[in-house]
Parts: structure tokens; C-alpha cells; sequence
């Protein structure tokens, strides 16, 4: 199971306390109590596993370590350790509790979303020429907490998009060697699925069914997946009786969710072109090419030449990466 949303408690480490003590030598006076030390931060930082946000399904509350208390001798405590934590390319941050937004874009890429506590000064920072003897200290601070909700929204160059069981998952496993799930009904992609062409990103996201946007099937769990993708490749099956009903209803969602997402650029595809006679493959798609206004070009995953044809659209849409 795919973890694309979930909200998680953060917190920074607390800084530790200032010591209060005094010099133990011989002959010598004076306080030496040291800081604090700081307490740890947090970050996101961001990596290519798909289902890093999957250790958070069931571990809500994550916190940096504590700062160590100061000690005698002006030997300061030693800072709370960092807390890194993982999450997939593409993940959008909102703060919660104080309705900030970050976002995730890059491999390695390192975002601070909670600062430690500082340490408290010791009573070796409160002496004076009329307080040479002091006792005070201070606490140490606490870090930061938020309420943090993490969102995926996968980052891909190309998206393949279109009803349920359209082909979408044999393509991406032909053009990337991908291991999307394949069968004959309906919902066969739970979850979007990632491939690379050469240096092009491919997703294959779940189907889409009439009332998508409205929460309607998986639908409206992707819909924000191809909010990120830079081109998308519209799949409609052959099989179908109503090849511009099927196109409309996917486009009606898009627009639905996000009109931005119709202004995207688009191929059609009338896929599973095997699986009828050709005459009627070719007569379908010029009917849908009419009606939509767009080229449609048939295509079916067992022909090379198709094949061929789809690899040159995605070097086409390389080079103009």
C-alpha cells in the first residue's frame, strides 16, 4: 500500500540546562558552569523510493534528540542529535500548526521544518565584578513543534492517463522495463508506478472513472499526481463502443480537480489495437481524431513499429526537456 498523505507530530530536541557549579582547584574561585547544548533539528530531505512516506503509517510522533545539560568546569553540553527523515521526491510540506508550505524537488534535497531548543547559559555567564559568586542558570529551551502533514505528488515528465484498463501498465512496462501489475479487469494499478526512459520520467496513474474528482473510484487519491506532469499521454482502448465518451470523461475530470491539467500538453493513443479488426481500429481513431480535434494515433504493445513510433514521440519530448 502506497502512503501518499499522511500527517505526522514533529518536534525538535529540547536544549539542555545550564550547570551551576564552581571551580574545584585548588586556590581557584569562581563559577564554572557551563551551556547547555543545543537541541537537534529537523528535516525532510528527499529521496527516489516511491514509499518512503510509508514509514510514517504508523509512527505519528517523531522527535531530534535533546541537548545534554552543562557541566562543571566550563565543559558545555554536548548538542542533541539531527533528525533526518526521508521522504519521496515530490513531497509538499504543510505546516499545520503555523500554515507554512515547503516542497521537496531534488534528490538530497534538505528542507528545515523544526528547529531545536537552544541550551540555557550556565552560571559561569552570570559573573560580574558585583556578582562573582552567581548561581543563577538557564533552562534550556524547548524545539519547536508542528503539526505536519505530508503530501505526495509524483514528479514526472510524462503521464499516462486514461479510464481503467486501457493499457497504461503494459506501456510503461514495454518502454521502461517497469513491473507494473497487468490483468484483464478493472483497477489493476492501485498505486501510480514510476519507469525511466533514458532521462524521461514515465507514470502510470490509476485509472480514472466518471465522478473521479468528486471522490468517486481511486480517482480522486491521483488526481493530484498528474498536477506535476509536464506532458500526458491519453490512452483509450479500441475495444471501446464509445471511444469519445471514454476521452471526454477523463477530461472532464482533470478539469474537474484542476483546469490546468487540460492545458497540458496531450497525445491520444487508441490502444489494444490487436484486439480488433484493423479496419475498425483505423475507423475509430479517425472518427475520435474528428471529434476531439486532435491527432489520435492507433497503437498496440505487441507491434514494433508502434512501439517505435511512441519511443520517437519520447525523444522528441526528451530533447525538449
Amino acid at each position: 500500500m502506497l502512503v501518499d498523505d499522511v500527517i505526522i507530530d514533529i518536534r525538535g530536541g529540547n536544549g539542555g540546562r545550564g550547570a551551576v557549579a564552581f571551580d574545584k582547584n585548588l586556590l581557584a574561585l569562581g563559577p564554572t558552569g557551563a551551556r547547555g547544548g543545543d537541541g537537534g533539528n529537523v528535516y525532510m530531505e528527499g529521496v527516489a523510493d516511491l514509499s518512503a512516506l510509508n514509514q510514517f503509517r504508523f509512527k505519528k510522533k517523531l522527535e531530534a534528540g535533546n541537548g545534554k545539560d552543562g557541566r562543571s568546569q566550563f565543559r558545555d553540553g554536548t548538542n542533541g542529535s539531527d533528525l533526518f527523515l526521508k521522504v519521496p521526491v515530490g513531497t509538499v510540506i504543510y505546516n499545520l500548526t503555523n500554515s507554512s508550505r515547503d516542497e521537496i524537488t531534488k534528490i538530497g534535497e534538505r528542507v528545515l521544518v523544526a528547529r531545536g531548543g537552544k541550551g540555557g547559559k550556565g552560571n559561569f555567564h552570570f559573573k560580574s565584578s558585583r556578582n562573582t559568586t552567581p548561581k543563577e542558570f538557564q533552562p534550556g529551551l524547548p524545539g519547536e513543534r508542528f503539526e505536519i502533514r505530508l503530501e505526495l505528488k509524483l514528479i514526472a515528465d510524462v503521464g499516462l492517463i486514461g479510464l481503467p484498463n486501457v493499457g497504461k501498465s503494459s506501456w510503461l512496462n514495454t518502454l521502461t522495463n517497469a513491473k507494473s501489475k497487468v490483468a484483464n479487469y478493472q483497477f489493476t494499478t492501485l498505486e501510480p508506478h514510476l519507469g525511466v526512459y533514458y532521462e524521461l520520467i514515465l507514470a502510470d496513474i490509476p485509472g480514472l472513472i466518471e465522478g473521479a474528482a468528486e471522490g468517486k473510484g481511486l480517482g480522486i487519491k491521483f488526481l493530484r499526481h498528474i498536477e506535476r506532469t509536464r506532458t500526458l499521454f491519453h490512452f483509450v482502448s479500441a475495444e471501446s463502443e464509445h471511444p469519445e465518451t471514454d476521452y471526454k470523461t477523463v477530461r472532464k475530470e482533470l478539469k474537474a480537480y484542476n483546469p490546468e491539467l487540460v492545458a497540458k500538453e496531450e497525445f491520444v493513443f487508441l490502444s489494444k489495437k490487436d484486439l480488433v479488426p484493423e479496419s475498425e481500429a483505423a475507423k475509430k481513431a479517425k472518427n475520435l481524431s474528428k471529434k476531439i480535434g486532435k491527432d489520435v494515433i492507433p497503437v498496440s504493445v505487441i507491434s514494433d513499429e508502434d512501439i517505435s513510433r511512441v519511443e520517437t514521440m519520447l525523444n522528441v519530448i526528451k530533447k525538449g526537456k
